[in-house]
């Protein structure tokens, strides 16, 4: 009843609608109309608590807060985000179709294609759809008495999975299933059909022992649990992708010692000196694990980036925005790499640490 009534006494800022809407007009100078728009917004807030946006907003505003992703290193593309309006989705097994439908047009056969779907918003008296995953694909985690089987990270989503009847077979790369929270009623279990998820199996170009270590990673990292917030609206379940730099799975997800903690294993298989930190040999299986990621997805077709070339990019993107008079936020410990970090260009040099919207957020 109480989260009930904080839902019902949840109306859109009036101050942040009029923000947003002077920034897209200020961005958009074609665009006719800016008094008439004010008043139409502050009208429907008044009598709605909120208003809607117009395609062209949603799309603007979508991009910008791709633009002001502080933890992005791979803003450069921004205004390319394919925008997917399905505000008009309004079931559970609605929002699953689409983000199944999200996967097969942002994988594009491998030329991976920046994409944000956005579904319906929080509205005073209704929330909007979320979905529980942190990103549409995700491996599951399987907790044993000898450790984990598969992804660490993923072992509470893995167990809330089961516990709503997804069995799982218990395998290292097991795809979970989407869990869908509705504004009303018990969540929905969705399954991800094997044709929206593109998987790439690692090799390395030098090692033919590689391929046996029976490592793969998916193609498209789609971010599903934060909020895109527009003008003060909220909407809660905006999945959205870009492309994978290959040390977010060679240094990472791979090489984490809390995900799936392969630096060990390829020392052992390069036949490095383990006995000792000073032979660096985590540096030496860190770099070959990263080379293998980047021949792989290279091989198969699929676009990766790696951290020169997207450091470089970067920067490129910070000297535009400087040059079309934009504040270009960055959180210096996300942009620099977690790999030769400081052979990169963006480790010499400091960052605008401010906060802008429209934005990604996670939900409050």
């Amino acid at each position: 009843m109480l989260a009930a009534q904080a839902v019902l006494e949840r109306t859109t800022d009036l101050r942040e609608a009029e923000r947003f809407i002077r920034l897209f007009h200020a961005e958009n100078p074609s665009v006719r109309g800016l008094n008439a728009r004010l008043r139409d917004v502050s009208r429907d807030v008044a009598r709605y608590g909120t208003y809607t946006h117009t395609y062209e907003e949603l799309e603007f505003g979508a991009r910008v807060a791709w633009r002001n992703s502080n933890r992005c290193i791979g803003r450069l593309y921004w205004r390319s985000l394919k925008v997917r309006d399905r505000r008009q989705v309004s079931t559970a097994e609605g929002v699953a179709l689409e983000c199944v439908a999200h996967l097969r047009e942002a994988t594009g056969n491998g030329k991976i294609r920046p994409t944000v779907t956005v579904l319906p918003p929080d509205l005073p008296a209704r929330r909007g759809p979320r979905l529980l995953n942190d990103q549409l694909i995700r491996y599951a985690g399987y907790r044993t008495s000898d450790g984990v089987v598969g992804d660490p990270r993923n072992v509470a989503l893995t167990e809330t999975a089961r516990a709503l009847g997804w069995r799982g077979r218990g395998g290292r790369f097991d795809v979970l299933p989407l869990i869908i929270q509705p504004p009303l009623g018990d969540p929905l279990l969705c399954h991800v059909p094997g044709d929206a998820v593109l998987e790439v199996p690692l090799a390395h170009p030098d090692y033919g022992w590689f391929e046996e270590l029976g490592l793969r990673w998916h193609a498209v990292p789609a971010i599903s649990d934060m909020c895109l917030e527009i003008g003060g609206i909220c909407y809660p379940c905006a999945p959205f992708n870009g492309w994978y730099m290959g040390t977010e799975i060679g240094a990472r997800n791979l090489a984490d010692a809390d995900r799936y903690d392969q630096l060990p294993v390829v020392a052992r298989r390069l036949g490095l000196d383990t006995s000792t930190e000073r032979t660096l040999w985590r540096d030496h299986a860190l770099v070959e694990l990263n080379v293998a990621v980047l021949y792989s997805f290279e091989r198969a077709g699929v676009t990766m980036t790696d951290h020169h070339t997207e450091s470089r990019r970067f920067l490129t993107h910070l000297s535009k925005e400087e040059k079309a008079g934009r504040v270009c936020p960055a959180d210096w410990s996300w942009i620099v790499p977690p790999l030769s970090g400081s052979a990169t260009p963006v480790f010499h040099r400091y960052y605008d640490t401010s906060v802008l919207t429209p934005a990604f957020v996670h939900h409050r």
